[in-house]
């Protein structure tokens, strides 16, 4: 049954017009999104099949972050301008939770990081090594991303780590990277790659106040664990 001949209380258009967003389901949300369905399928069908064969029950929205959109495609009726319509609102939820300046932003804690970052790194397939460099308020002056993918932390340099925060006259700095498997928990090479930085940090004037290891909604704290 085609939308327009739905009763007008479960078309999403009009039950979001009359009850509000928050009396929609996830699947009435995101068929506002793409807009239509197919002869055979209402919005809200194509996206529930969407969800169903991703895993939704378990994984809830976050599976749009991970899927592709020759993925998103696999469902019949789902074609590029509507997979890139729901890559662009997942991407869009993410930088929600972004602020729009950073450089204001003063870092007193590791829940602190994991609230500027979690959402950015918690679905990446790939290890991102970033670099939060920070003045002596531990005011944030700039993030870098370091290395993305492969990451082998008994190659990284140091050198390369602490250049910008030489450059930009930091006082501190705070390694960040994520695990895709999800566990925060540091492995032998990320304390060791963390004890390396912080006696290099030494020679070159610049503290390095903590590892943050970004998982899935989860974190860990080098620092808060006494790894270094």
């Amino acid at each position: 049954m085609k939308i327009k001949l739905l009763p007008s209380m479960e078309r999403p258009y009009e039950k979001f017009t009359i009850f509000g967003p928050d009396k929609l389901s996830d699947a009435e949300l995101l068929a506002i999104i793409i807009k239509s369905g197919t002869r055979e399928k209402t919005a809200t069908e194509l996206v529930q099949e969407l969800m169903i064969k991703n895993d939704y029950n378990e994984r809830g929205l976050s599976f749009l972050n991970e899927l592709t959109l020759e993925d998103i495609q696999q469902i019949k009726g789902i074609g590029k301008i509507k997979a890139i319509q729901l890559k662009a609102i997942a991407e869009i939820t993410k930088r929600f939770c972004k602020p729009a300046d950073i450089t204001r932003i003063k870092i007193t804690s590791p829940a602190n990081v994991s609230n500027l970052l979690m959402e950015e790194l918690r679905y990446l397939k790939q290890e991102h090594l970033i670099t939060i460099l920070l003045d002596t308020q531990n005011t944030i002056i700039k993030i870098i991303t370091n290395t993305i993918g492969g990451l082998n932390f008994s190659a990284v340099e140091p050198r390369e780590i602490f250049k910008e925060p030489i450059k930009l006259s930091a006082d501190k700095i705070i390694i960040v990277h994520n695990h895709p498997s999800g566990n925060p928990h540091p492995s032998e090479s990320d304390v060791k790659m963390t004890i390396r930085l912080a006696e290099a940090g030494k020679l070159f004037g610049i503290e390095v106040i903590d590892h943050i290891i970004i998982g899935n909604g989860i974190f860990a704290s080098l620092k808060e664990l006494n790894k270094y």
